[in-house]
């Protein structure tokens, strides 16, 4: 996924950041409220983890403004107030979720995965076409119940699509989901990609549509 991470504390973002990374994420970090409205004009993002007391405009601010442009990014709050009165607040304005700090990052991981399925209509953690399931919980694919060895890029481009079964995912968005914003990207990661997880799912596992995109039917 491509998480927005919107947090003035310096080193509590270069961890967050950090181990969100290492779990699979895609993530991009700002450290104000007017950045991060900015950021998501300019784009797209599965999840926002934002922080409450920010530069420029508050995190209450931000996602009042997000929702009053019906913008529908699933919002996790996080800060370190733990009043009830901050908490409503937080879920009044249009946050989705409420977590308060210090927190466990197991956690923090398990609640941005039950806001995506929500956000995806989804009632568990197994995405599943045919015989082909991945659990986005534990990042392993099975294919006839045996479980694949897939890289970190092909999981993820490989939960992409399976997220957006039946819908046309193109070169950009994929590349979006492999780079953050500082990051190189490399012309042909995509068709790599691709190649690699038909040699190992199976030829029609990525249907290509020339010139738009490619897609995973259900």
């Amino acid at each position: 996924m491509r998480l927005l991470l919107v947090e003035d504390d310096t080193m509590l973002g270069n961890s967050l950041k950090l181990g969100l990374e290492q779990s699979g994420h895609t993530v991009e970090w700002v450290m104000d409220g007017e950045a991060a409205l900015l950021a998501t004009d300019t784009s797209k993002f599965d999840l926002m983890l934002l922080d409450i007391n920010l530069p420029k405009l508050s995190g209450m601010e931000v996602v009042k403004k997000l929702r009053t442009a019906n913008n529908k990014l699933p919002v996790l709050m996080l800060t370190a107030m733990d009043a009830l009165d901050y908490k409503v607040k937080g879920l009044d304005s249009g946050a989705d979720d409420y977590l308060t700090k210090p927190f466990d990052y197991e956690e923090l991981l398990a609640r941005i995965r039950s806001l995506t399925r929500r956000a995806q209509d989804r009632a568990d953690s197994t995405l599943r076409t045919g015989d082909i399931e991945l659990n986005t919980t534990s990042r392993t694919l099975q294919k006839n119940g045996e479980t694949l060895l897939l890289t970190a890029k092909e999981l993820r481009v490989c939960s992409l699509l399976m997220e957006r079964m039946n819908k046309i995912v193109s070169k950009a968005e994929i590349e979006d989901s492999l780079y953050g914003w500082n990051e190189e990207v490399d012309s042909n990661t995509v068709e790599v990609t691709i190649y690699n997880l038909r040699k190992k799912i199976g030829k029609e596992f990525i249907h290509t549509l020339r010139g738009v995109g490619y897609m995973v039917r259900s």
